[in-house]
């Protein structure tokens, strides 16, 4: 929701014309990343049959998905690609409303799919811990791999 107002305000041109804003954030969401996925990589949580998992309060949770997010350039730049094509300045509302409602429509899909997916998941995971340690450490290392590799895109891309 974040990403398509800062869209639908113009922040996102604003960023993706500044090499510099692009680069910064790139580096603070590959290091996130890396950090994310050392800690599930060491400790790698499991969820047990009977009970309900607790990892951390909903206000916490939140700001570590927001700061996933928000630290993601390319999903900002995603939106300005993406969402500006589905609208029409000839349309009755304005440009930034219609990128506000495509918006929405895309956060809501997102939130029915990746419910439905994690809560599956959390159903099937709990019944085989050791399955599950094993999912949580191979996404840990997927992170790490995936940070490390925009950290050095980041630094080719500059120091090319």
């Amino acid at each position: 929701m974040v990403a398509t107002a800062v869209v639908a305000a113009g922040v996102g041109a604003l960023v993706s014309g500044s090499p510099l804003v692009l680069a910064a954030l790139t580096v603070a969401g590959s290091a996130y990343l890396v950090w994310l996925g050392l800690g599930m990589f060491r400790n790698p949580s499991v969820p047990e049959a009977g009970v309900a998992a607790v990892e951390g309060s909903w206000a916490r949770q939140l700001l570590k998905g927001a700061g996933i997010s928000g630290l993601n350039p390319k999903v900002f730049l995603l939106f300005l690609a993406l969402l500006p094509q589905f609208t029409s300045p000839d349309n009755s509302w304005p440009v930034a409303g219609q990128i506000v409602a495509l918006g929405l429509v895309h956060v809501a899909s997102c939130a029915v799919i990746y419910t439905g997916v994690g809560a599956s998941a959390r159903v099937v995971l709990r019944t085989r811990p050791t399955a599950a340690r094993a999912v949580t450490r191979v996404s840990g290392a997927a992170m790490m791999v995936i940070g490390v590799f925009l950290l050095l895109e980041q630094l080719i891309h500059w120091y090319s």
